[in-house]
């Protein structure tokens, strides 16, 4: 490889076809191989970047400034682990900014050095998100050294060497490995996370690398929540008695993960109870329902998506994370499509015409709209009293 390094150059992003992408490196040393995706959100990198559902993946933040808000330990979406369950590296614009906000208890550079991020600055990230929106979502390697030593020739030989994402099943990384409770509601001005007294109703949440503001929101209708490994098998979710199960989000290919899950889904749905999906959850759902599912060429990844809920007619702007998608022309007679996106027409959600049974694509526990898609809990809350 003739590619011939700049000066002060700290941090390269190298594509399996050979290009390479030069500028600032920070947040954590050292390299990351992922699939790389554009996210066209304005705010909200650090809920971004701890989302379970971007592992192995590298995000290109579409907005040019990062890190002005600072981070803190309330807004971390997944509950534990660090990069390896979650997004594995960063691409901007600028420099990430120094934090100027009340709620800030770190800056964001010496975060993403201790969960393990690496980052990459400086980088045209307008010509990196349009390269991705014509060719797909490319794999590569991003790497950060003080010293600017990088070898070349054995990065883009490591991102030409993997296989991607499909035919992986993260979810059994992602997930918790044993089950737990959960208390904690949606965020409150001025207390912050308030603690919520379940009522007379109980939810499975099975964990396929699920968020910690759908719990938030679950519990926040009243519910008591118990999440479950997402190996769990349907037998001993339904021996707790619940008055509805959750399919949460997660990453990988939902395929691979259905090769487990799927079948319990079956189970799940045939015994009558409530059953909401999200994200990955809809994915497995649909595949549980007969349908099928296949890789995006650049996905779905940002938090201002318009979709439209064919069931009442409303639009709603809501956050999207996703790189495979149901298809459509795949849903069996017993399935309705309830939600599409109005970017690409793609299926965003589904339902039994005959039980209590639905899941969507997006994430309606994120507030872009900012509560456009919360009606969705309540509409699984209602369910369960039905």
């Amino acid at each position: 490889m003739n590619t011939k390094l700049l000066p002060g150059v700290t941090g390269v992003l190298a594509l399996a076809d050979g290009t390479i992408l030069q500028g600032l490196g920070c947040g954590a040393t050292g390299s990351a191989l992922g699939e790389v995706v554009f996210n066209t959100a304005m705010t909200g990198y650090q809920e971004i970047l701890t989302d379970p559902s971007y592992m192995s993946q590298i995000l290109a933040f579409t907005f040019p400034h990062v890190g002005n808000t600072g981070v803190n330990v309330e807004d971390v979406e997944q509950i534990g682990g660090g990069a390896d369950t979650s997004a594995r590296g960063a691409i901007f614009r600028d420099v990430p900014t120094d934090p100027a906000n009340w709620r800030s208890e770190s800056d964001f550079d010496a975060w993403m050095k201790r969960r393990g991020v690496v980052g990459l600055a400086g980088v045209d990230t307008r010509s990196l998100t349009a390269r991705i929106r014509d060719a797909g979502a490319p794999h590569a390697v991003i790497a950060h050294d003080p010293e600017g030593r990088f070898d070349l020739d054995a990065l883009v030989a490591q991102a030409k060497a993997w296989s991607g994402l499909v035919g992986l099943d993260l979810a059994k990384d992602a997930s918790t490995l044993q089950s737990f409770d959960w208390d904690e509601g949606l965020w409150d001005w001025p207390e912050g996370h308030p603690r919520v007294d379940a009522g007379d109703k109980s939810v499975v949440v099975v964990d396929y690398g699920v968020k910690r503001n759908i719990l938030r929101a679950l519990a926040s209708t009243g519910a008591k929540i118990t999440v479950v490994p997402a190996d769990t098998t349907a037998e001993a979710i339904l021996a707790r008695k619940p008055d509805g199960v959750v399919l949460s989000n997660g990453p990988g290919d939902p395929a691979a993960t259905g090769a487990y899950a799927v079948p319990e889904i079956r189970k799940l749905v045939d015994s009558g109870k409530p059953v909401f999906g999200i994200c990955l959850g809809h994915q497995m759902l649909a595949l549980a329902l007969g349908a099928r599912t296949v890789k995006m060429d650049q996905g779905h990844h940002g938090a201002n998506h318009p979709v439209k809920d064919l069931t009442t007619g409303k639009v709603e702007i809501v956050s999207m994370n996703h790189g495979f998608t149901v298809d459509r022309d795949s849903l069996p007679d017993a399935v309705v499509e309830t939600h599409v996106s109005l970017f690409d027409g793609t299926n965003c959600g589904i339902a039994l015409k005959d039980k209590p049974v639905f899941s969507v694509q997006h994430h309606p526990e994120a507030s872009p709209g900012p509560t456009d898609s919360l009606y969705l809990f309540q509409r699984f809350a209602d369910s369960m009293k039905g």
